[in-house]
């Protein structure tokens, strides 16, 4: 079982990484926003690091900055500014030694999958979730059921139940227009939870985060341990705004079993498709077209690799909203008794 880092309480100080991208640079409206809620809805003392706003900067520094703030005993949480695209190449300028022996809860989605699973190899729980743009900046208000999700994983060791979103969005907005945060975005009816496979309960340690960066670390190689390291793991996965298409999760999902990966795991979480992009602004038919390809891909991959365990589908993790909170290496319960998701953070 990995570590848990200890929390932080209201009143401390968290840094504020961009380790991916530094959109705070190019759009400040809805980082701001983060940071003023962060303040005064959290009681958490935000601290920018040098490369925070700086879009462009090095790996090395990007990785300085983590090592700063995990160094830092002042220090007692480190969240992210939002995903990116290379955060991959930072890896390689961390040092482990610091991260391991100031353990810290570190909070992250998209291209942050790197560095929870960077974590996860060094024995430490970190949190899938919360990044500052995303969701405590999101327009009107944070989600309700982010909000409550988030308060748990930052400040405490709770089992918490995650449920099934009344309403959601995959629907993003332009940041270029800042007036939009001053109302909550159009939400859907959600449809709940997708169940298969066999009904029993399976609890351990998740492992996973957003498929096409997992792909990433697949290819690499260094990053991934040998498949019996995850043996009875709770595998969690989700796809991200480049709408990656049926083909290609099932690809990633098939190298997976080849490489002996798959079929590991005890149970598997896979996330609500994000089906609708700036670039991609597919119709409502398109969409469900999009989300039924992408579910039948998951299902086929599972059903040749790994078809005896409890598999839910269409539960708000990652880069949807509401984007509930994944304990990255915690202790991860799926229920397919009685149709429960529980996570120890």
């Amino acid at each position: 079982m990995l570590a848990y880092p200890d929390k932080p309480k209201p009143g401390d100080k968290v840094a504020i990484l961009s380790p991916g991208a530094a959109l705070p640079e190019i759009f400040p409206a809805p980082y701001e926003l983060g940071l003023t809620r962060l303040r005064e809805d959290f009681g958490l003392e935000p601290v920018e690091y040098p490369t925070t706003r700086r879009l462009g900067s090095s790996a090395a520094a990007r990785a300085a900055d983590v090592n700063a703030a995990f160094a830092d005993p002042e220090i007692k949480a480190v969240l992210t500014s939002i995903g990116g695209e290379d955060q991959i190449k930072v890896l390689r300028h961390l040092d482990p030694a610091i991260l391991q022996a100031n353990a810290k809860p570190f909070f992250g989605i998209s291209d942050n999958t790197n560095l929870c699973n960077y974590l996860w190899n060094l024995g430490i729980v970190s949190y899938y979730g919360g990044t500052v743009m995303t969701v405590f900046g999101r327009g009107g208000r944070t989600n309700p059921r982010a909000a409550e999700a988030l308060r748990a994983a930052l400040f405490t060791h709770d089992e918490y139940d995650l449920h099934p979103a009344e309403s959601y969005t995959d629907v993003d907005r332009d940041w270029n227009t800042p007036a939009l945060l001053e109302s909550e975005p159009d939400m859907f009816t959600g449809e709940g939870w997708q169940w298969h496979g066999p009904r029993r309960t399976v609890t351990g340690p998740s492992w996973g985060g957003c498929l096409e960066i997992v792909d990433w670390n697949l290819r690499v190689g260094t990053h991934i341990q040998d498949p019996a390291t995850y043996d009875g793991c709770v595998l969690f996965l989700e796809t991200s705004e480049e709408l990656p298409d049926a083909s290609y999760v099932y690809r990633v999902l098939m190298c997976m079993g080849e490489r002996g990966l798959l079929g590991r795991f005890g149970a598997a979480i896979v996330g609500r498709p994000k089906a609708w992009s700036m670039d991609r602004p597919l119709s409502a038919p398109e969409k469900t077209e999009f989300i039924a390809a992408q579910r039948d891909a998951v299902l086929r991959a599972f059903a040749e690799y790994n078809p005896d365990i409890p598999l839910v589908l269409n539960v708000d993790i990652g880069h949807t909203d509401p984007q509930l909170v994944v304990p990255y290496g915690g202790t991860v319960t799926v229920d397919a008794i009685t149709g429960r998701i529980a996570a120890r953070y």
